[in-house]
């Protein structure tokens, strides 16, 4: 498998590109990891990083987190003093619809 190459390496517009994809489009990276398990916000940002490949500020995350649950694409509960998110199935719709529009213009171009 090829590697990755590093964002300091691509163009600027492909690194606008890079972040769009990946920070600007965080909710995709939440809901896909949620799809797998329930998920603890402190720890998203490194496992983003193992699954994804970049590290988004742990505050985005906490906002996406907020956003997502307001949404009904994600709820969560407390387990002591943690709190977990797991996905809705409106969650896995939007997840759905996510991948099929990036597949989409992908395709188109």
């Amino acid at each position: 498998m090829a590697s990755k190459p590093k964002i300091s390496s691509l163009s600027p517009a492909l690194r606008r590109l890079e972040q769009s994809v990946t920070v600007g489009n965080l909710w995709l990276s939440v809901l896909s990891l949620a799809c797998r398990r329930k998920i603890y916000a402190y720890n998203l940002p490194e496992e983003i990083q193992r699954a994804f490949g970049f590290t988004p500020s742990r505050l985005l995350v906490y906002l996406v987190l907020y956003r997502l649950e307001g949404e009904e694409l994600l709820t969560s509960a407390e387990d002591g003093r943690r709190r977990y998110y797991s996905i809705t199935a409106k969650g896995r719709q939007a997840l759905a619809q996510g991948k099929g529009l990036l597949k989409k213009r992908g395709s188109e171009l």
